[in-house]
């Protein structure tokens, strides 16, 4: 089991793809493909597992399609067809971060997954690629799932446990738009917690050996962001996180902020609350 720092933008402990046996969890965008390649050394993975279709996480999936016809993607029901036709997810996502021109220079390119690649789940599978169980954990994402590798206790569970940047314990809840349901995000965290698992692999990033630890400070650190998204506009609670998180990780805020840029945090957060009326 590693982590393989993609070096997102140049800048390390932003994005980490986990490698199991051969198995790929969230290879990462596609604008750091080389790195990941580079990394693999050659070798020709067995799989790809998706905890979700966002572009850090999921974006590079196509393209190492392309590079290998016969890989499988396990996506759960919910994504699969933005990973077999992306344009939708393409155009939205352009209009967040300021156009295709934008979105590419700081993502990359996103290939179509051919749909006989794909193999979708709903959550409840068991021995998934001979040693995976999946769980749907929806919260940041609707179509979210999380993944326990059985044989060593450890979850994957994507931005489900929070982005924490070693060696610092700070945790941020990622709250992107355009579906954050933070009901359903305390549910899936108490599943994950169920598992009692050995150990968490964080995409934002890397190994948390206390799972417990972490589930914690991802339940305080999303219930902080409500409080504060709900007592300020964007411009106050941008200020306010910035403050929160310069004073916590010092010269490495810089790196939690590029893995959770905080006025998508805010958007996710005020999004929510209008469409659930919190």
């Amino acid at each position: 089991m590693r982590a393989i720092d993609v070096l997102h933008q140049g800048r390390e402990r932003v994005i980490c793809c986990w490698e199991v046996d051969g198995v790929l969890i969230d290879p990462g965008p596609g604008v750091t493909e080389e790195t990941l390649l580079a990394a693999l050394d050659g070798a020709e993975p067995r799989a790809l597992l998706l905890t979700h279709i966002h572009f850090d996480h999921a974006g590079v999936s196509g393209a190492l399609v392309r590079r290998w016809p016969e890989l499988p993607v396990y996506v759960h029901e919910r994504g699969a067809p933005h990973m077999a036709d992306p344009s939708r997810l393409m155009a939205s996502a352009g209009r967040l971060y300021g156009g295709d021109v934008g979105l590419r220079q700081l993502w990359g390119e996103m290939v179509p997954v051919p749909e006989a690649n794909l193999r979708v789940l709903s959550g409840g599978e068991r021995d998934i690629e001979g040693a995976f169980r999946v769980e749907y954990t929806p919260g940041h994402a609707s179509h979210h799932v999380s993944y326990l590798h059985e044989p060593s206790g450890w979850a994957f569970v994507g931005d489900v446990g929070g982005a924490k940047i070693p060696p610092h314990d700070f945790t941020v809840a990622p709250t992107p738009p355009p579906d954050i349901d933070v009901t359903a995000w305390e549910r899936s965290i108490a599943l994950v917690r169920a598992w009692k698992p050995a150990g968490l692999g964080l995409t934002h990033f890397g190994p948390v050996e206390d799972a417990d630890a972490q589930l914690d400070r991802c339940l305080e650190a999303l219930h902080t962001q409500v409080e504060l998204e709900g007592g300020h506009d964007e411009a106050g609670f941008v200020a306010a996180m910035e403050a929160r998180v310069s004073e916590a990780m010092g010269p490495d805020a810089a790196t939690m902020i590029q893995a959770t840029p905080l006025d998508q945090l805010h958007m996710g957060l005020a999004r929510w609350r209008k469409k659930f009326g919190a």
